[in-house]
């Protein structure tokens, strides 16, 4: 894209606004799957960063090491997190391009 496009997509500010709205809306619904240990914690996530999904394994569940768990969620989540980051970069990168391709 060079600054010729960008002037374009400037001079039609609802084509912007449409082409937002429409990545938005195909965001929320992606969904990613985060893991960690091995896949014994699994939380899915929509691109809007709404968890839907959290799923525990009967072995990562030890009364006396709640800490255990307690990281193994937080590592599903950062997993989650940076794939549906991933996919919001993606679809960016493909709502850019098409308001590239305008006039």
């Amino acid at each position: 894209m060079d600054l010729g496009d960008i002037m374009k997509m400037l001079k039609d500010p609802e084509a912007l606004q449409r082409q937002a709205k429409e990545a938005q809306e195909r965001m929320a619904s992606v969904s990613v799957v985060g893991s960690s240990g091995g896949g014994m914690v699994k939380i899915t996530l929509n691109g809007a960063m709404d968890m839907l999904a959290v799923e525990i394994a009967p072995e990562a569940i030890d009364p006396s090491d709640a800490g255990m768990l307690q990281d193994l969620i937080r590592a599903a989540y950062n997993d989650a997190s940076a794939r549906a980051k991933e996919a919001l970069q993606s679809e960016v990168a493909r709502s850019m391009g098409g308001l590239g391709g305008m006039g």
